[in-house]
């Protein structure tokens, strides 16, 4: 069915104030990022219509999380896409006007391949928001050791209290992590079946958990490519360009796989896989990340068919 063009909206978010424009048309409002605004505002547009945004950190939340509670379908948008798109129709500036019309023109494109948002529960809200705080605070923490690492002996001892008080905070993230999983039965079966995978470990297993359950991923494929870690081609004629990773997903997802593979290729399952890749003369990090890929894989298959990992099924075909 035909959806008339009026009927898409771009919102360009802030934390102030919200900026909205349909499709087709040139004037924008502008409404203030609150709860009672938001709500007047939704309560005004026509049946039908169809909301999008990018994805901002927190801010966006609120609009998502309300427009999904009243019935309206919204679409929260990969900023790196929307980003590449304005290039691509030649934007000659950046304003919040000109965001929310392009996210608007994206919207009406696009809509078809576009999946909705679905509003999270409390507990489901509060596991996603500890798993990116995690990631935040485990890149900030690297990035502090390796500018502290030439430090003087006046301030290593503060530098080692620092530290020890980010494991300690991590510790208890980590702890909430598993009392939310806990008391979600599928989520806790997931986990479990999840770690029966040789090289996740209680991190990537929650964080897989925690995507699995929120994204219906059609296939495998889909959830490599939600990672990033999908080879992009960059092919011309018979030229056949150098592959390099998309990096168009979550990053701390990408970290996580990484880090089981560099785990799972010492295992007596997974180290003829990688020594084969390496024979072939793969560089050590496309090596892991091709098993990081194949596992993956393999977490979806644990996942589809709820059944634990068997290690004598993997295959060592690189």
């Amino acid at each position: 069915m035909q959806v008339p063009l009026n009927s898409f909206i771009g919102v360009d978010v802030s934390k102030a104030e919200l900026v909205i424009a349909t499709y087709g048309q040139d004037d924008c409002l502008s409404v203030p990022n609150e709860c009672t605004a938001i709500l007047q505002w939704l309560r005004t547009l026509a049946a039908g219509s169809l909301l999008a945004m990018e994805s901002t950190g927190r801010y966006h939340q609120l609009l998502a999380n309300l427009a999904a509670g009243a019935g309206r379908p919204v679409f929260v948008l990969n900023a790196r896409d929307v980003y590449f798109y304005a290039k691509g129709l030649g934007a000659r500036g950046k304003t919040d006007r000109v965001d929310a019309r392009v996210i608007a023109r994206y919207l009406a494109e696009h809509h078809d391949r576009l999946h909705p948002y679905h509003a999270p529960s409390a507990s489901q809200a509060e596991l996603e928001q500890l798993l990116g705080q995690r990631w935040t605070i485990v890149t900030k923490r690297i990035a502090l050791r390796e500018s502290l690492q030439a430090c003087g002996a006046s301030i290593a001892q503060a530098a080692s209290q620092l530290d020890a008080a980010f494991a300690a905070l991590l510790r208890t993230i980590d702890g909430r992590i598993t009392e939310l999983i806990k008391a979600d039965p599928q989520l806790h079966r997931a986990r479990t079946l999840l770690q029966s995978i040789v090289g996740v470990g209680p991190q990537s297993s929650a964080l897989l958990a925690s995507l699995l359950a929120r994204v219906p991923f059609a296939s495998s494929d889909a959830l490599v490519a939600y990672s990033g870690l999908d080879p992009r081609a960059n092919d011309s004629g018979r030229c056949r360009g150098r592959r390099r990773l998309s990096k168009r997903g979550d990053p701390a997802l990408r970290h996580q796989m990484f880090m089981a593979a560099m785990s799972a290729c010492h295992t007596s399952t997974f180290a003829a896989t990688y020594q084969a890749l390496r024979a072939r003369g793969l560089k050590t990090t496309e090596a892991l990340v091709i098993l990081a890929r194949k596992l993956m894989r393999i977490a979806f298959a644990v996942w589809r068919s709820g059944q634990p990992f068997q290690a004598h099924r993997v295959t060592h075909n690189a």
